[in-house]
């Protein structure tokens, strides 16, 4: 699969990137060099290799649910900078 000029073009106006003119060729032929390298895996045989959902063998990495001490509430609040009746004060967001 060859990049045009025209290609990169329309890629540029999807992603909205502003492509300088003295560097439209660099960068078709760096998208070029990406899909011919692409190409070159796909030609691998992949039959005999199973799907993976992740690289490393992953059992349950949850830790124990233990019940434990929780911070403070005046050392959690102590670093907000602003705070009401021992909450957390943020300003609004939504309106009414």
């Amino acid at each position: 699969m060859k990049v045009t000029k025209k290609d990169m073009e329309n890629v540029a106006v999807l992603s909205r990137l502003a492509i300088p003119a003295d560097k439209e060729a660099q960068y078709t032929q760096q998208l070029n060099d990406v899909l011919e390298y692409f190409d070159n895996l796909s030609a691998v045989n992949t039959d005999d290799i199973k799907p993976l959902a992740h690289v490393l063998p992953v059992s349950n990495v949850f830790r124990e649910d233990v019940v434990k001490e929780s911070l403070d509430r005046y050392l959690a609040l102590s670093n907000a900078p602003l705070k009401e009746d021992g909450y957390f004060k943020v300003p609004k967001v939504l309106e009414d």
